[in-house]
């Protein structure tokens, strides 16, 4: 039998009444209950068994939704957040490594614009100067940060060197190097990426001399980019779009946006093995994925078995680390859809526009609770 404590945590003791829970504590902390049995609270958050005095009324503390408060907490106990210091980059160096020009640039706009405001500077509500000209085709935000910085960027004729300058785009007369520019019209494409391209946006081929996406698409005046990333050799359903605000709600990790892939894993899979891609791998560097959903047999061979498996993460080859982390390196890898957005009808290398409904529901599956 099993004692449920006041903060509804199991301990192998007696099953005591429901009138139990709404005991007080004593001085040593300490619930006493109508048999006279003294038990002390379980400390949900830590773990362990609450020390005496640090937990007050956890049952109030339940009820109101609230951490149970402790006598000795103070403005000095609290912990402090370790500064970040970058992510470490895939390909050896460090993730918080800038180029020298946008370390020091930047950070010196950014020292400026403390040390002193011009008051008829653009400011207060509106939209960053920066991300008005990543729109625009001009640059990516990085690099118009550069641009700001080098006081090459001008708003009504007035040079601006101030990053997180707010501007409006409709009103605003923006200039680069002397030339005005217009915030282009937002287009969303949805493209099935064949084998043997390379999904980036960098031109028409890479420094390889490989065909990009880019090199799919019919000639556009809008400077697009895809969505995420697909592998090499990895085929199926990538977005592209010059909205930067989709773009966010589609990769960042909060948003949780579902993508569902159709993969090949060299050798068959037993069920142990399917339980471990749904309940979540621990890859190579130690890192344990997020659980799985939707992980069935498509179909198998004597060599081979296809899978079907959604996932909400976005980590560099995050199948193919999977598949090499079970033992099973997986040979094909097709994604067949981004939210509920799928590739039906398009063939291999085929592109075509979005809906607005499509577009629409994407960023309600970003922004909503509901299941994506």
């Amino acid at each position: 039998m099993a004692l449920r404590s006041c903060v509804g945590r199991e301990k192998s003791t007696k099953t005591l009444s429901p009138g139990v829970f709404a005991a007080d504590l004593d001085r040593e902390g300490l619930a006493t209950f109508g048999d006279g049995a003294r038990v002390r609270p379980w400390h949900r958050r830590k773990n362990r068994l609450a020390p005496a005095g640090e937990v007050r009324d956890p049952c109030e503390a339940m009820r109101s939704n609230k951490r149970p408060s402790s006598s000795s907490s103070s403005k000095g106990s609290q912990k402090t957040r370790r500064p970040f210091r970058g992510k470490p980059d895939r390909r050896g160096g460090g993730g918080a490594k800038k180029s020298a020009a946008v370390a020091s640039g930047v950070a010196s706009g950014r020292a400026s614009g403390r040390a002193g405001r011009d008051s008829s500077a653009p400011s207060g509500p509106g939209v960053r100067l920066q991300k008005v000209m990543a729109a625009a085709g001009v640059a990516s935000r990085r690099k118009a940060e550069e641009l700001i910085v080098a006081g090459k960027v001008s708003v009504n004729g007035q040079v601006i060197r101030e990053l997180g300058t707010r501007v409006d785009p409709d009103s605003d007369r923006i200039t680069v190097g002397g030339k005005e520019i217009v915030p282009e019209r937002r287009v969303y494409y949805v493209m099935n990426k064949p084998d043997g391209v390379v999904c980036s946006a960098e031109g028409r081929t890479d420094a390889r001399g490989r065909p990009t996406v880019l090199s799919l698409l019919p000639p556009l005046t809008e400077r697009i980019y895809p969505v995420g990333r697909l592998d090499y050799h990895s085929r199926g359903v990538l977005i592209l779009t010059n909205d930067g605000d989709l773009a966010a709600a589609l990769t960042h990790p909060r948003h949780s946006v579902s993508k569902t892939y159709h993969v090949k894993f060299q050798g068959r899979l037993d069920l142990a093995e399917l339980e471990t891609l749904e309940r979540g791998v621990t890859l190579e560097d130690g890192t344990v994925t997020r659980p799985a959903q939707d992980v069935s047999v498509i179909r198998e061979t004597e060599t081979n078995t296809w899978v079907q498996l959604t996932i909400h993460q976005g980590l560099y080859r995050q199948i193919r680390r999977m598949g090499e982390s079970i033992g099973h390196p997986v040979l094909k890898l097709i994604r067949v859809a981004v939210g509920g957005l799928t590739g039906d009808g398009l063939a291999d290398g085929e592109v075509r526009p979005m809906s607005a409904t499509e577009v629409y529901e994407l960023f309600e599956r970003a922004r909503s609770g509901a299941p994506r």
